[in-house]
């Protein structure tokens, strides 16, 4: 599914850190496809980790079926302008804002600067006024291979139609996974050990 595609259930979502540095766009699907028999790699997801890592940062996953097309990042223009924590293989940045230190997303990619009509790509009538961006390079995505992005779910700016994390939770539509020893397959319905709702 594109950023373009009209069905009703899609959307974009704006997201920020605590004091506005960071904003951004995220393209999503609500409700997410959920069960067994989805692609995880290409689908839209909500998740809990319980590895240390995502527990310790409070990072509620929302991963995009595909980043370079599905998320925009408004402001800073280029995410090396915020600062960054990496850990363990060093392959992930867990950026995050230098003035509030709230962390909204984590890439593993270099991504481009380009100018959008966004009001087009949000599916509003357009004056054709263009914003610079930054976002994932296409050809630095390749689902469950190349290039890795995961929104902060909890960053997702409140009172948008259609996003309400409680109804996430209810409808059992985040999964947990068990990260912390990748032991137990993703399941919907209760945190593995070390985990939280």
């Amino acid at each position: 599914m594109s950023s373009t595609d009209p069905s009703p259930n899609r959307r974009g979502y704006h997201g920020s850190c605590h004091c506005g540095k960071v904003r951004y766009i995220a393209f999503a699907t609500i409700p997410p496809p959920i069960g067994p028999g989805i692609d995880r790699k290409n689908a839209m997801r909500f998740y809990k980790c319980n590895c240390s890592t995502c527990l310790k940062m409070g990072i509620f996953h929302m991963r995009l079926p595909n980043p370079a097309k599905d998320f925009v990042l408004l402001s800073p223009s280029d995410p090396a302008e915020l600062s960054n924590y990496t850990c363990f293989e060093k392959n992930l940045d867990w950026r995050f804002c230098p003035t509030c230190g709230v962390r909204c997303f984590t890439v593993c990619t270099n991504g481009q600067n380009e100018e959008i009509d966004l009001e087009a790509k949000l599916g509003k009538p357009s004056e054709g006024k263009m914003t610079r961006i930054w976002r994932m390079g296409e050809e630095k995505w390749e689902p469950g291979s190349k290039g890795y992005l995961s929104v902060n779910a909890h960053t997702i700016d409140q009172d948008q139609e259609r996003f309400d994390m409680r109804e996430l939770v209810d409808k059992k539509w985040v999964e947990y996974l068990d990260g912390k020893e990748w032991a137990q397959p993703p399941r919907y319905d209760y945190p593995y050990p070390g985990g939280t709702w």
